[in-house]
């Protein structure tokens, strides 16, 4: 939203975005402006006398009048003015006015003929993102007791309402904290809109196929088949003007000329013919649209998005390979695929068609199929937030996969993932990992938040399983899909061969696993049944010579004993016994039905690189190769450490003056519009804000304030730091512009005479600064993503940050789990808990500074990056010696707000 409103040639604002009502019809929300006026009166005339009495506290259509000219007067300070509509209709208003310096007072009215589909609520949710950038902290709302339905809308908001009655009138006081409660309910609301608009595409009651070529090999003709071979359960349709009949179906010349406009529209059709074709669905009623067609141009793309929203469709494509919904009764193959997917559990949503068609088959061969399936392509529309939305509450879904190449909004993506992933496993393959983007990075926090650090931290903190590549998504999904999750990391291997076993426990060690030595009770037991000459350490060398028999027992008293969270087994075939490689296996799978351990299983000589082998109470995978059951087996553990950690949550910071922080920023901005590093003056005012510690420092604009300042500021060893300043300086111990270890006047001016030459025609002005004590150095800092958001990072400090590149990184806000996660996370971690016998640094300090740094990040949209290096971290203290700050004009986007892209 702006305050602003373009005015296009009707006297209508073009400004404005599309949102989902609650029963997933689409309505527009936008500013009001001048040439809204005789909109806004008919709407309140066409009220009746009741609602208006409800509305007005009076039943005169004079007030109608009045509050159009108010809501639609030229824009003015304090005073804000929300319209819904939908197909060229206004269907709602909500307005405020600044009453005073952080409140202002409210109205809402809603067609009447419209009650109930969440038109009122959207409306106010977007006037709270508009008053929240405009300092606005409360609102008031005076409604006549009998006014249920207004007061109930107020209530539900999420935000913290109270009443206070007066005679027949109520007045309601609501603040606009942006809160967990708040968040949640604006989720829940956008859940169940969204899966209302999802049934269009994945259960519809009609498709028509538009474009369904006469030629055998077109992708629209391809469609058409795998729907009738598919037995779709609903009606099917075929728009192609050319053709009368194709696949054995009667062609219809339009959309229009169809008996009933259908749920869904797959257009198979030339690029250039999309726009037209889209409007003519919208036009006659289509609800969703699938677009396989590829090579939109900006214009066709724009086209194709704007008749989307001005009729309400949902979209899934272009350049896509199609959607499935296995489900019986609804029997849905709209893709051009060869091979029909096989109806299972997992919810696939990818990019890519080719890696869809490659996800279909493994999952396939390894019996989980799908449950539904949608290739996202341009995703111009429909999004993996929504399909995890939906496999959330269809029923059917206990896996979810993503292949993501893009995010467009990854906030609420994470939110949303956070809440799925704990209901099922969510995995996705981490595509675009390269950083060409970052190699001229300017700060040191700039080029340590590359692309992938930036992914993985949203993966991470939401608890998603991210794996390189397509192979280890599907090992990992048959592990998560099969077996029990382990309770932690011990991984005990038993094999009938000491080189797979070795082969194994090195898998194991590199990826993260721990594999524990066996105790001596235990080593007794398992040797007592295996045959002579068996080793029972760990991994237990059970010889090639085990029989069936004793295998199976020595795995149940491993799983038994607790040792191990998982059992690995790796076998081989071999002729020193009667036991053949299947009874072996056998042998495993029987032990594994008791489910008291995670087991899997590891085959070389298996030519698959992944299947599942049938168990007595499930099943069990079996992998080819160590290094895949080893990963699968480190996810499995991951999650279920995830999944054990209670919800973090963000504490609330004392000492914050966050209004007087955005004084700091619009002074800045105002005097520098295109934005830049802030002066020392300004950095550390800002720092002051959010509780920030940082080195005493003086500014020296000559040789004399240099000495004065020195003075002032030495300590016990009385030494200073001179630091070279300019607008712009980077890397400042690079340009030697900085000056170490000065004792005495002498030195100073010495120093300061020095910095004055060497960068004569640069030079502004000089910090002094108390040489630092001695102490751990290390790094933090603040990256504002244009998609992702505030991005902090930790790690080593010093002049090799960028060469050692020990550092970790979450998206803000920081909970308390990702404070910690971030400080325990880097190589150096072991020097802040006293490793090198100097004792702890002040582990409570360092989260208070990661904590300020993501409040000050979340607040201020417009802070672009933040560099704190070095931080000197000690036992008695953590203090950011240098510290750089760059602003850029930003304005602030709610990340929650409902809205489509």
């Amino acid at each position: 939203m702006t305050d602003n409103a373009e005015a296009t040639g009707t006297g209508r604002s073009s400004d404005g975005v599309h949102a989902l009502l609650a029963d997933g019809t689409t309505a527009r929300i936008r500013p009001a402006v001048p040439g809204d006026h005789d909109r806004v009166r008919r709407f309140y005339e066409e009220m009746s006398p009741q609602n208006l009495r409800l509305r007005f506290f009076a039943a005169s259509r004079r007030s109608g009048q009045l509050a159009a000219d108010r809501a639609c007067a030229p824009h003015r300070p304090g005073h804000r003015t929300l319209v819904a509509e939908a197909h060229d209709r206004l269907i709602g208003l909500a307005e405020y006015e600044r009453v005073a310096r952080t409140t202002a007072e409210i109205s809402l009215a809603v067609a009447e003929d419209l009650h109930h589909r969440g038109i009122g609520t959207l409306l106010l949710e977007h006037l709270v993102a508009a008053a929240r950038a405009d300092g606005i902290t409360s609102f008031t709302a005076d409604a006549l007791s009998e006014n249920h339905e207004v007061l109930r809308v107020f209530a539900d908001l999420g935000l913290r309402t109270t009443r206070r009655f007066d005679g027949p009138e109520v007045r309601c006081t609501i603040r606009l904290d942006e809160d967990e409660p708040y968040l949640t309910a604006v989720e829940a609301r956008g859940r169940a809109a969204d899966a209302a608009s999802m049934r269009a595409l994945l259960r519809p009651r009609s498709v028509v196929v538009v474009g369904a070529g006469r030629k055998p090999g077109s992708v629209g003709r391809a469609v058409l088949r795998n729907l009738r071979a598919g037995h779709f359960a609903g009606r099917l349709y075929a728009v192609n003007p050319g053709a009368t009949w194709v696949e054995g179906m009667q062609v219809h010349a339009s959309v229009g000329a169809l008996a009933e406009p259908p749920d869904l529209a797959v257009l198979a059709v030339p690029a250039a013919q999309v726009p037209a074709a889209a409007e003519e669905c919208g036009k006659a009623g289509v609800r969703a649209l699938l677009v396989v067609s590829s090579g939109l141009d900006v214009h066709q793309a724009g086209a194709l998005v704007a008749a989307c929203r001005i009729h309400g469709m949902r979209l899934v494509g272009p350049n896509c390979l199609g959607l499935a919904n296995t489900e019986q009764d609804v029997s849905l193959d709209a893709t051009f695929a060869a091979a029909r997917p096989r109806p299972g559990t997992a919810g696939v949503a990818v990019q890519s068609g080719g890696i869809g068609i490659a996800l279909l088959g493994g999952l396939d061969r390894l019996g989980i199929g799908v449950s539904s399936f949608v290739s996202l392509g341009d995703k111009y529309d429909i999004s993996g937030n929504d399909l995890l939305q939906w496999w959330e509450s269809d029923g059917r879904t206990g896996l979810a996969l993503l292949h993501l190449e893009s995010f467009g909004n990854p906030r609420a993506f994470s939110r949303t993932a956070r809440r799925v992933t704990r209901r099922m496993p969510v995995l996705t393959v981490d595509a675009g990992r390269t950083d060409a983007g970052r190699r001229a990075a300017a700060s040191h926090t700039a080029a340590a938040a590359t692309t992938t650090m930036t992914r993985r931290a949203l993966f991470t903190q939401a608890g998603i399983t991210a794996t390189r590549t397509v192979p280890e998504l599907l090992d990992a999904a048959a592990l998560l899909h099969a077996q029990p999750l382990p309770a932690g990391r011990r991984i005990a291997i038993v094999t009938n061969a000491g080189g797979a076993g070795v082969l194994a426990a090195d898998a194991c060690a590199e990826a993260g696993l721990d594999v524990p030595p066996l105790g001596p009770e235990l080593i007794g037991a398992l040797k007592a049944v295996l045959p002579e000459g068996a080793s029972a350490a760990n991994p237990v060398d059970a010889t090639a010579a085990v029989s069936e028999e004793q295998l199976r027992t020595c795995l149940e008293r491993l799983t038994a004993s607790g040792a191990a969270d998982a059992v690995l087994v790796a076998l081989v075939p071999t002729a020193l016994t009667s036991a053949t490689g299947d009874d072996l296996v056998r042998a495993a799978l029987q032990a594994s039905g008791r489910r008291s351990r995670t087991v899997a299983v590891v085959q070389l000589d298996q030519p698959a690189p992944v299947r599942l082998l049938d168990a007595e109470d499930g099943q069990v995978p079996s992998y080819a190769d160590p290094q895949a059951a080893a990963r699968a087996l480190a996810h499995a553990a991951d999650r279920a450490h995830w999944l054990a950690r209670p919800l973090g949550t963000v504490p609330e910071l004392p000492d914050v003056d966050a209004e007087q922080a955005v004084e700091v920023v619009d002074a800045f901005l105002a005097a520098h519009p295109d934005g830049g590093w802030l002066h020392p003056r300004e950095t550390a005012a800002l720092l002051s804000c959010y509780g920030i510690p940082h080195s005493p420092w003086a500014w020296a604009d000559t040789e004399d304030d240099a000495v004065l300042a020195a003075e002032r500021l030495r300590g016990p060893d009385g030494r200073v730091v001179l630091k070279a300043h300019w607008p712009g300086v980077i890397h400042k111990t690079q340009q030697h512009a900085v000056l170490l270890d000065l004792q005495g006047d002498a030195q100073v001016r010495a120093a300061y005479r020095d910095l004055e030459t060497r960068f004569s025609g640069l030079l502004t002005g000089v910090v002094v600064q108390p040489l630092a004590a001695r102490g751990t150095e290390l790094f933090t800092g603040v990256v504002q993503d244009d998609v992702f958001g505030p991005l902090v990072l930790f790690g080593l400090g010093g002049t090799a940050t960028e060469v050692l590149a020990d550092h970790a990184a979450r998206l803000a806000p920081l909970t308390d789990h990702d404070v910690h996660d971030l400080i325990t996370t880097p190589r150096c971690a072991p020097l802040l808990f006293g490793l090198n016998g100097t004792g702890a640094v002040d582990l409570e300090g360092l989260e208070q500074l990661l904590h300020r740094l993501s409040l000050m990040a979340t607040d201020l949209p417009q802070l672009a990056e933040a560099d704190l290096n070095p931080v000197i971290a000690r036992p008695g203290g953590i203090t950011p010696v240098d510290v750089r700050i760059r602003l850029t004009p930003r304005h602030p986007k709610d990340p929650y707000l409902r809205r489509l892209r």
